[in-house]
């Protein structure tokens, strides 16, 4: 599922308040912000209270424990508030695009932003207490609605474009092989033998979310890059790192299914086939690269490709065998490639100051939040290297970017 986000953009630069419910808005944006992790986490509570199965078999809890989950709301609600009231304000854009796209892997319908928007004004009522009066409610309320039908509209695209009805996007997915790449992660292939050709509009970047059954009867969901694919089913690499994963690694076995989602993820490269590329990850985020570099083997035309690593040490990089494998097709193909290796175990860092790197490339990032954080404050401070374009994905919710 994927589409451009030009219509994203569209909608979000006509959705406008009306002017007292801007001023209101405006006005109150300070005190809301500075309760806006509380309202998300007294809203989590009362949903979840009221809707266990959403916990149960959607949300992941691991997410929930951690806050994550929370933290990524309140940063999403604010940013889009502030963008309806400052002119210079954040572009939403890209936080929304992420939004949808982890929406609809997980099978979100329109209907769910209902059972949402009834929890999220009850937490603010109850947060902020007398300080919501009926015209506060009533701005706030249009906030939710113009946010609620910006992301609706997109994940309607999303799903249109795989040809199925919102929410209606597993499929049931047999493991047909599984081997260790390192001590810590494991390769999972798996066969979608009664929806053939459900993944063979994957695009190199893209995700699946994986849902397995828990010993207390929950099927959790945890999004997976995608390494391959093809008409028959697709490839993971799963590094143990919460409850998913755990199931995956010590309790499934060839044979056995697992709910998996149609493709998504708004990491993907982009349809350029002479723009650079440089590929940036860390740890298990080398495999959306591995897709990407699989894709520019089989393009048209010798290209110049940079991929950047950080791992705890060369054992520990699970992608690289494939990977070399992968650069060393494109050199003999004519591309420029170049590799750059550091290993956090011997005190090394990615410092893009000391690395060859060609100007004006795309750029496409994974990895954890502190390794993306650092590489976008270099990329900042380097304007020499002035991307065209930078793309990320992160291991958890998205809460320290929603601001830019």
């Amino acid at each position: 599922m994927f589409t451009a986000d030009a219509p994203l953009r569209e909608a979000t630069r006509t959705a406008h308040l009306t002017p007292a419910h801007e001023e209101t808005v405006k006005a109150t944006l300070p005190v809301v912000g500075a309760h806006i992790g509380e309202i998300a986490h007294t809203f989590y509570k009362g949903m979840f209270s009221a809707h266990p199965e959403l916990l149960r078999d959607t949300f992941n809890r691991g997410n929930q424990r951690s806050g994550e989950q929370q933290k990524a709301l309140a940063a999403s609600v604010a940013t889009f508030a502030t963008m309806l009231v400052t002119p210079d304000g954040p572009d939403p854009v890209a936080m929304l695009s992420r939004i949808a796209h982890k929406h609809v892997s997980l099978g979100i319908a329109p209907e769910q932003y209902e059972i949402v928007h009834h929890h999220l004004f009850a937490a603010i009522a109850e947060v902020l207490g007398d300080a919501v009066t009926p015209e506060v409610a009533e701005a706030w309320d249009e906030v939710y609605q113009l946010m609620a039908d910006v992301l609706i509209t997109a994940e309607r695209d999303l799903y249109a474009t795989a040809g199925v009805e919102p929410g209606d996007v597993f499929v049931d997915a047999v493991l047909a092989a599984r081997r260790d790449l390192t001590d810590v992660v494991t390769e999972f292939t798996f066969e979608v033998s009664d929806a053939p050709g459900a993944f063979a509009a994957t695009k190199p970047g893209q995700y699946t979310s994986l849902g397995v059954r828990m010993v207390d009867g929950a099927r959790q969901l945890r999004q997976y890059s995608l390494v391959n694919w093809d008409d028959r089913g697709f490839t993971v690499a799963v590094q143990r790192d919460g409850e998913v994963s755990s199931v995956l690694l010590d309790a499934t076995a060839v044979g056995d299914r697992v709910d998996a989602t149609l493709p998504a993820g708004d990491l993907v490269l982009a349809d350029d086939d002479t723009t650079p590329v440089v590929l940036v990850s860390s740890g298990i985020g080398s495999t959306p690269m591995t897709g990407m570099l699989a894709a520019l083997v089989t393009g048209a035309g010798a290209r110049d490709v940079t991929v950047i690593h950080a791992d705890v040490s060369a054992e520990s990089y699970a992608q690289r065998a494939v990977t070399g494998g992968l650069c060393e097709a494109l050199v003999s193909q004519g591309s420029t490639v170049r590799r750059h290796s550091s290993w956090t175990g011997a005190g090394e860092r990615v410092t893009l100051v000391d690395l060859e790197i060609p100007a004006g490339a795309h750029w496409y990032l994974c990895g954890g939040n502190g390794f993306l954080q650092d590489i976008r404050d270099q990329l900042a401070a380097a304007p020499d290297l002035a991307p065209v374009e930078v793309h990320y994905e992160m291991f958890s919710p998205n809460d320290w970017l929603l601001g830019e």
